[in-house]
């Protein structure tokens, strides 16, 4: 079912008969969203911003200096501060350094605002944060980008530091809210010492289409998976094996899609009752159709066989159920069948799987905002995706020596069959809570994970990814 409200804001003789009229009727920006296999150069021509809040840190320059004119990216430095050379040496793409005094280029618009706030050491710091922002915040474009760059604050020296750090996270979930009725994404990249060779892929991930209902997050950046990382671009699943659970429709459908479109071999999982559409999976994505309940103690064996003698190396835990009952008029089959079909299966599977899974592996799995923040009615459900933030974390410290990433994504509202199904005023009140004023669609899930499983990820591991368009619920 599609938006009204997002169909009628793409809409602008609608859009200006609301603002003419004084309409108390919010407009949703329509998302940019990529289309097809990723490009070489993900925002190609597109004007970004550079500013530094604080001293500038060497090893974060050079890599922004590396990563952004490589997307494509047209670059223009704001202000003093930065040292020339590594952005002089990125040549094609590098635009003008603006003086000293400038908050913001005069003329047009641009896509993204990048600030590198890892040398952010006090309150007078943060005064940069407000003179770029305020200079720039009016001029980005619909869709456009915000994404500050920080440091952990727990690596902080003293107390003073490390809240000035951690302020910067407050900083992109206000303007995560400012902004998103234009479409307008901010995000924080947190990147540890020794993380930063790997900050070009998280980065290009964020400024690319491909994050369109991802805001107010922050993804933090280290360098615990053995391996050597990617920028963001085209064909990263190439030669890859990649399982889906859950895959005949909605969430998995796309995921398996968006898995193939990068090059991957996809087995795509469902029960044998949904052997028709399953089939249908994937034949349209070229892979293999695996008939088996993930309940089944047979399950693993399924799978193993399917996979053969080469291993997996993309490893998707979408499948999940919900049986909603507040917890006083729950009965034991609800509980059960959602503790098993949501977390025990996927710990079952875990330990059969992991042997199997190839250095360089991914591992994903779909919690929920609703296991960070709970939910009405779904105690069972909560519990069950908040387990999975849980083993996400605990069993990525295990894996990292091998190679292994291990993550979880926490789908907001994304529109589906299932949500079709629930009532108009819910729905609209679940649609409008998120900071872009919409709900998300299964490909932005599927974004996500194609980003998780690549090699641009690789410093990323142990997190919980909240692909939620920046909703109030657990925010």
């Amino acid at each position: 079912m599609s938006d009204y409200l997002v169909d009628l804001g793409a809409n602008r003789t609608a859009r200006s008969l609301v603002r003419t009229l004084g309409l108390p009727l919010p407009l949703p920006q329509k998302l940019t969203r990529g289309k097809g296999p990723l490009a070489a150069r993900p925002i190609d021509g597109a004007s970004v911003w550079v500013g530094l809040v604080g001293s500038a840190d060497a090893t974060i320059q050079a890599a922004l200096a590396a990563a952004v004119p490589a997307l494509g990216a047209a670059v223009t430095l704001l202000g003093p501060g930065f040292d020339p050379q590594p952005w002089q040496e990125a040549g094609e793409g590098f635009g003008r350094p603006v003086g000293a005094s400038a908050e913001a280029p005069t003329d047009g618009t641009a896509h993204a605002l990048v600030l590198d706030a890892t040398g952010t050491r006090d309150v007078s710091d943060l005064k940069a944060l407000y003179v770029h922002g305020h200079g720039c915040v009016r001029k980005l474009g619909r869709c456009g980008r915000i994404v500050v760059v920080g440091r952990p604050p727990a690596s902080m020296a003293t107390p003073a530091e490390v809240a000035a750090q951690r302020s910067l996270l407050g900083f992109v979930k206000a303007m995560a809210k400012e902004l998103g009725a234009k479409g307008i994404t901010s995000n924080l990249l947190e990147v540890a010492a020794g993380g930063e060779d790997r900050l070009a892929g998280p980065l290009g991930y964020l400024l690319s289409p491909r994050s369109a209902f991802v805001t107010g997050q922050c993804l933090a950046v280290d360098g615990r998976v053995d391996g050597t990382g990617s920028a963001w671009g085209p064909r990263p699943l190439d030669g890859k094996v990649a399982l889906v659970t859950g895959a005949a429709r909605g969430i998995g459908k796309a995921t398996a899609r968006r898995l193939a479109e990068e090059g991957a071999k996809v087995l795509v999982l469902d029960r044998p009752a949904d052997a028709g559409p399953l089939g249908e999976v994937a034949r349209s994505v070229g892979g293999i159709a695996v008939g088996a309940d993930i309940t089944d103690p047979g399950a693993a064996a399924t799978i193993l066989e399917a996979v053969g003698d080469g291993g997996l190396d993309i490893v998707v835990h979408n499948a999940g159920v919900t049986r909603d009952r507040t917890l006083g008029r729950m009965d034991d089959a609800r509980w059960d069948l959602v503790m098993a079909v949501n977390l025990q299966a996927i710990l079952t599977l875990e330990a059969e799987l992991a042997p199997v899974m190839r250095r360089g592996g991914r591992t994903i799995v779909m919690s929920s905002i609703a296991g960070l923040a709970g939910n009405m009615g779904q105690s069972n459900y909560a519990a069950s995706k908040a387990a999975l933030v849980g083993w996400v974390d605990a069993v990525a410290a295990e894996r990292a020596p091998l190679g292994v990433g291990v993550n979880a994504i926490a789908p907001g509202f994304i529109e589906t069959r299932l949500t079709d199904a629930i009532p108009v005023a819910t729905r609209e009140g679940a649609r409008r809570l998120s900071a872009l004023s919409q709900g998300g669609l299964p490909v932005d899930i599927a974004e996500a994970v194609v980003f998780l499983a690549s090699n641009a990820a690789l410093g990323i591991t142990g997190r919980t990814l909240r692909v939620c368009g920046g909703n109030f619920i657990g925010a």
